[in-house]
């Protein structure tokens, strides 16, 4: 049973049978079901964009297969890029491996420094996936270079 939000009295009908202040019924809901930015499931396109990527291609690949969120164009946007995104490092990340154990077996020295620069390029990822999320949880589309037209092609 509802209360009268001025007076607390309970209330049956559309007034207050004690003050008379009017009774608020109950919200209409939004045109389509639902607020705007938000998807079916509940998260807003910027968080979900945001959390595809999260773990990288697994995340990406999550929020294609779920069905209210790979209908919606931005978030299938970032899923796709992080998923490309996710290949292209690893990638990168194998062959980096591959030349510092050739350095190594050459020289003790130049495998040491390449693995100083593995390490900045495991910074740089790092930053640049921080980045990707913010940008995308602001609801601004970053195109990286190669594998964002691939995205875009597939979104």
């Amino acid at each position: 049973m509802p209360f009268c939000s001025k007076c607390g009295a309970p209330v049956e009908g559309q007034f207050c049978s004690q003050c008379g202040a009017p009774v608020a019924g109950p919200s209409e809901p939004s045109p389509g079901g639902q607020s705007p930015g938000t998807t079916a499931g509940g998260l807003s396109e910027n968080a979900a964009s945001a959390l595809c990527y999260l773990l990288g291609f697994i995340t990406g690949i999550i929020f294609l297969a779920l069905a209210p969120y790979n209908q919606s164009r931005p978030v299938r946007f970032h899923a796709f890029q992080s998923i490309f995104l996710s290949v292209a490092v690893i990638v990168i990340g194998i062959g980096l491996g591959i030349i510092s154990m050739l350095l190594l077996a050459i020289s003790f020295w130049l495998g040491t420094l390449w693995g100083l620069l593995q390490m900045l390029y495991g910074l740089a990822v790092f930053v640049l996936w921080l980045y990707m999320m913010l940008k995308s949880y602001q609801g601004h589309k970053v195109v990286l270079p190669i594998v964002g037209p691939l995205a875009e092609k597939q979104a």
